[in-house]
């Protein structure tokens, strides 16, 4: 299935990144990975330049565009503690001049004696902060959205006009960032054969699919939502206007391991490789995740030598430093794989 967008009115945007990215090669990798020194392409959206960058700014540009046309004073949004897309709510809502409240899972951090916390928030949690975000802590994850529908209207009486962001930013309208981006990396890369790219709450992946067609999209689950492949056809249906089906999109179910925010040893060993052959960080949730669910699909022949990949980098470096297991697995140098590429046999 090769998509386009509906027809109809173009709605209105917020420009807050820096476009096109990047498109790389990455050489050492792909041959680490058993593919041709052509074959393997990085597409740097880690690089889109605000708040520390990521994916989630193509979607912003979108849902903050609708925001400012309805007269939004505040933006309202949910995730994980450590969420990337909540970081970068609060930067659009820095650059954009909007009040943020960020509805995140969890507990709130213990007092110590002098009413600081006890302990100190780490990654995306810490620029939360430094961007200006208000932070309302939702111990159950499932009430989320209720609860971010709850704030909104206690802002409302007090006189603000919130606007609610999908969690994620996963939404057809906020999709229209990854369907631009997938015209980049046609101009880029007019041969490319499959895109890898990390499936969280589908968004991303659905904007692909909707400018790339399903069969050059390969979305690695990450364990965010039940049903991924479900998730990314229904958006993709709302955003081409006409129907998407999910058997017919290419998602490997094989690298969430015990769920969500737990690090894999496929996923460690992906971090290790990419930093190590291209001086390419990852995080454990999503990008690790991404480029192990590459190795398998290198693995098992679903991705083949000869033809052009290109790997998504979705952004998410501040979630590596709000993953202690990820953190301390670095600072102990417990990474060594067989046949390293930094020993000196294996180093051009």
């Amino acid at each position: 299935m090769t998509s386009t967008l509906s027809e109809g009115n173009t709605p209105p945007r917020a420009r807050l990144g820096s476009w096109p990215t990047p498109l790389e090669p990455a050489p050492r990798l792909a041959a680490a990975l058993g593919l041709g020194p052509d074959d393997l392409w990085v597409k740097r959206d880690d690089l889109t330049g605000l708040g520390g960058g990521g994916n989630k700014i193509r979607k912003l540009e979108w849902t903050c565009g609708a925001a400012l046309a309805d007269g939004a004073t505040v933006l309202v949004t949910t995730g994980a503690a450590q969420s990337n897309h909540a970081r970068l709510t609060a930067a659009a809502g820095a650059r954009l001049g909007l009040r943020v409240v960020l509805v995140l899972a969890g507990s709130p951090p213990e007092s110590g004696p002098s009413g600081t916390p006890a302990n100190t928030a780490s990654g995306n949690l810490a620029l939360d902060g430094l961007l200006g975000a208000h932070v309302v802590r939702e111990e159950d994850r499932t009430r989320l959205a209720a609860r971010a529908e709850q704030v909104a209207e206690e802002l409302r009486a007090a006189g603000e006009v919130p606007a609610l962001i999908p969690f994620g930013g996963s939404s057809p309208l906020g999709a229209r960032g990854y369907a631009a981006c997938a015209d980049e990396i046609i101009d880029q890369a007019p041969d490319v054969a499959s895109v890898v790219v990390a499936l969280g709450s589908g968004g991303t992946m659905a904007g692909l699919v909707a400018g790339l067609g399903d069969g050059r999209v390969l979305g690695v689950h990450v364990g965010a939502v039940d049903e991924p492949a479900r998730t990314v056809a229904d958006l993709v249906s709302e955003l081409c206007g006409r129907p998407c089906d999910p058997h017919a999109l290419r998602v490997r179910h094989d690298q969430v391991g015990a769920g969500y925010a737990t690090l894999t040893e496929p996923v460690m060993n992906a971090l290790t490789l990419a930093a190590r052959t291209e001086g390419i960080v990852l995080d454990p949730i999503y990008t690790g995740r991404a480029m192990a669910g590459l190795a398998a699909a290198v693995a098992d022949g679903d991705i083949a030598a000869g033809q052009r990949t290109v790997f998504l980098h979705t952004g998410g470096l501040p979630g590596f430093f709000g993953h202690p297991t990820t953190v301390a697995r670095a600072e102990a140098g417990l990474l060594d794989l067989p046949g390293d590429p930094t020993t000196p046999s294996s180093t051009p």
